[in-house]
């Protein structure tokens, strides 16, 4: 046994199970996230019920079991609880039951032994809507302009016949208010900032102003045939309308404008809920949130994420490659670079937080502030630069992540051997040639790996960009069509803060709790997805340089 131990078995043994354990906790969190993220989308069956409530009465209720669970009757007996059984652990469900705008919460619990009557009615309707979430309940007739034109059964296909034309009519509603008036009014602005700008200048000259004005009125006479247009679309899609009879018997009408999709879950076949949970989870990823970012799609978080991580690669890898290049290559090794390189090692370990507050302060309001009142004095008092934004953000998680793109770009040139460098100077190339043509190409596979710790470690990071450009909901990309097309003063979304937002400050905590693990599951992927890429690169420039290392 002691000649076991001395050979150092058991270590690795030990580690073998280290890794074996932890590569099943990443898997069972993948796994995690998955089935309760993945299963959102699913449509679930409509159960309708009756319900004895705690003081005897009976509820008529109508609606998705979400989970199930079990507890102790002394913790329901303490909440005022007492008509329970004799049973020491009673089974209870929590129940979506929609209709938010009717009873007041979308969510409740129940006590399974209490349940009666319980059947799934193949006509049960779920309305997903524009606001107040999902509405459940019995479709009686259909309205176009307050007179009633269908009834029952019938009233189904027409309802589905009008949805379709009022979802075509609402896509050109928002593609004009977007895109062709949020580009006039982008236009106005541009325009507004030249006068000004001439204004501070002392310029009148009549000639300018006199195209700034004949501008404007060709822009004014574009906005006032788009807002003909919009009167006709909104009196078009304010047509139609329908009548819904819920669980408690009311009767509540929904106007066809404020209806997503409608669907019959009890009535769906399985690949009609193949078909539905597919098109669910093409919404998530390319539409934009709504109801609190509750409901909806997360693209734009999707789209600010990649952007993010994009403009920072773009920023870190060059001053981390030439921060590298000067300290193995140049710089004298003594204990002022030992110092240095400390420091750098030092600086990878520093709370996010911190690179948060330092780009607040510099980059935001010093560098930023600067840019404003030397580039963009017109704009003033209002900030262009001089708020958080895309850039700042970028720059932020480039300082966070330099240390590892110099400390693995370091390693990489270490590693060139010496005969490399010494026959290209033999051949009469210059150092900056051979570092340019030789020991570069040959440590970019370093490099790439730098760069791919650095895109992990940034996609994910929060905190920081909580100060310096993240916002819960941002009403335009950083990217359109508008000049100049990439605007890095604008706010973004993030699929990190959007975990944040919809997990800890959302209005509706069960509603978000699935969008959370969609949205973690997203990033996940998003991360891989950037890093699958990084390494294909860097694989290829190792193959193609691995002859130069022997």
């Amino acid at each position: 046994m002691k000649s076991w131990f001395k050979s150092g078995a058991p270590w690795v043994w030990l580690n073998a199970c280290a890794v074996s354990v932890s590569i099943l906790m990443v898997i069972g969190l993948l796994a995690l996230i998955t089935v309760r993220g993945l299963g959102h989308f699913w449509p679930a069956d409509l159960a309708e019920f009756t319900y004895t409530e705690r003081d005897g009465g009976t509820s008529h209720l109508v609606g998705e079991f979400h989970e199930s669970e079990e507890v102790s009757a002394e913790q329901l007996k303490a909440t005022g609880d007492l008509n329970i059984g004799d049973s020491p652990w009673i089974t209870r469900h929590l129940i979506k039951t929609g209709n938010r705008d009717v009873s007041g919460m979308d969510f409740r619990w129940v006590i399974e032994s209490r349940i009666s009557s319980l059947s799934y009615p193949e006509t049960l309707v779920v309305i997903e809507r524009r606001e107040w979430g999902n509405l459940y309940g019995y479709l009686d007739s259909i309205q176009e302009a307050g007179r009633t034109v269908a009834e029952g059964e019938a009233a189904w296909e027409a309802f589905q016949e009008r949805l379709t034309r009022t979802e075509d009519i609402f896509s050109q509603i928002r593609a004009i208010e977007k895109d062709e008036i949020g580009s006039i009014n982008s236009s106005v602005e541009r325009l507004r900032l030249a006068k000004r700008k001439l204004e501070l200048a002392g310029d009148d000259d009549p000639a300018k102003l006199a195209i700034i004005a004949d501008e404007e009125a060709g822009l004014q006479s574009r906005y006032d045939a788009l807002q003909k247009a919009l009167i006709e679309h909104y009196k078009a899609i304010g047509r139609d309308s329908i009548t819904v009879t819920v669980a408690d018997g009311r009767q509540v009408q929904v106007p066809l404008a404020k209806i997503v999709r409608t669907y019959r879950p009890n009535a769906m076949s399985t690949m009609d809920k193949i078909g539905h949970y597919f098109a669910k989870l093409w919404e998530f990823v390319s539409d934009d949130p709504r109801e609190a970012n509750t409901e909806g799609g997360i693209f734009p978080a999707i789209f600010g994420t990649i952007m993010m991580v994009m403009l920072m690669s773009v920023f870190v890898t060059p001053f981390g490659v030439v921060a590298a290049i000067y300290l193995r290559e140049y710089a004298r090794q003594g204990w002022l670079t030992r110092t240095i390189r400390i420091a750098v090692n030092n600086l990878a370990g520093v709370p996010s937080i911190v690179y948060g507050i330092f780009g607040l302060g510099f980059f935001v309001y010093f560098l930023g502030g600067n840019i404003d009142q030397l580039f963009f004095p017109e704009a003033l008092p209002a900030p262009t630069m001089g708020t958080p934004g895309i850039l700042w953000a970028s720059l932020t998680l480039a300082l966070l992540t330099v240390p590892v793109v110099i400390v693995a770009t370091e390693e990489g040139l270490s590693r060139v051997p010496r005969a490399v460098r010494e026959g290209s100077l033999a051949l009469g190339a210059t150092k900056v040639e051979t570092l340019w043509r030789t020991v570069l190409p040959m440590a970019s596979p370093a490099i790439m790996t730098g760069l791919i710790l650095a895109i992990a470690r940034a996609a994910g990071e929060v905190a920081p960009l909580m100060l310096v450009g993240v916002v819960k909901l941002a009403p335009a990309l950083p990217l359109d069509g508008d000049f100049p097309y990439l605007h890095l003063d604008r706010k973004f979304m993030h699929l990190g803060f959007h975990i944040y937002d919809v997990g800890f400050q959302s209005p509706n905590v069960e509603a978000a709790r699935p969008l959370v693990y969609a949205t973690a599951l997203l990033l996940v992927l998003v991360i891989v997805a950037l890093n699958l890429a990084a390494i294909a690169i860097r694989n290829r420039l190792r193959e193609k340089y691995k002859s130069l290392e022997h």
